[in-house]
């Protein structure tokens, strides 16, 4: 199963004018919630993805997602890894927290797990938090991978995409499709910045 295949027949690669989470720009966008509305395809991805952990040597004992995004993938994931699932999500002060009762034991082997990645932010949020937790972070998985150099972002920490996709993007001021006047809309989770 190739998930960019799966992205584009399931409407989850978008073309137009978009904010990324991060707050870059884009004329591209990879909407992994599209394939997760159909629970087998979901399944399958997972598969491709759980495949790809393993392949690298990787076997924890839980999986966290950040939230709201990764919360489908990364369960879906942790269900193909048979493993522990738990999300990360915002608290007051829009800090990554464990909350709703979650906690992670000191030095137990955790997986981040990202639905896509641009800048890596939101998985690196979590991968810090995990750690001061006593956690010890044994990899980043990513179902689609838009990062130009993931070792810049996560260094020796090992990375799993089950694909790759580096796209454009531009910082808002940078932006040729602001400068040509096209309208961004934001379809991610995070609300745009007014």
């Amino acid at each position: 199963m190739d998930v960019l295949d799966v992205l584009r027949a399931r409407g989850g690669l978008l073309q137009g004018h978009f904010v990324l989470s991060s707050g870059r720009h884009s004329d591209t966008y990879l909407q992994l919630a599209a394939p997760f509305e159909y629970p087998g395809v979901g399944a399958e991805l997972a598969g491709v993805l759980a495949q790809a952990v393993r392949a690298h040597g990787l076997s924890p004992a839980t999986v966290v997602g950040p939230a709201f995004g990764a919360i489908l993938p990364g369960y879906e994931l942790a269900r193909a890894l048979d493993t522990r699932f738990l999300f990360a999500e915002r608290a007051e002060g829009g800090r990554m927290a464990l909350r709703r009762g979650f906690a992670v034991r000191v030095g137990e082997e955790v997986l981040v797990c990202e639905n896509t990645l641009t800048t890596g932010g939101s998985a690196l949020e979590a991968v810090d938090l995990l750690r001061g937790l006593g956690a010890e972070v044994v990899g980043v998985a990513v179902y689609c991978d838009r990062v130009p150099d993931p070792a810049a972002v996560f260094g020796r920490l090992p990375y799993v995409a089950a694909a790759r996709m580096p796209l454009d993007s531009w910082a808002p001021e940078d932006c040729p499709l602001c400068r040509a006047g096209s309208p961004a809309v934001k379809p991610g989770s995070r609300p745009m910045a007014r």
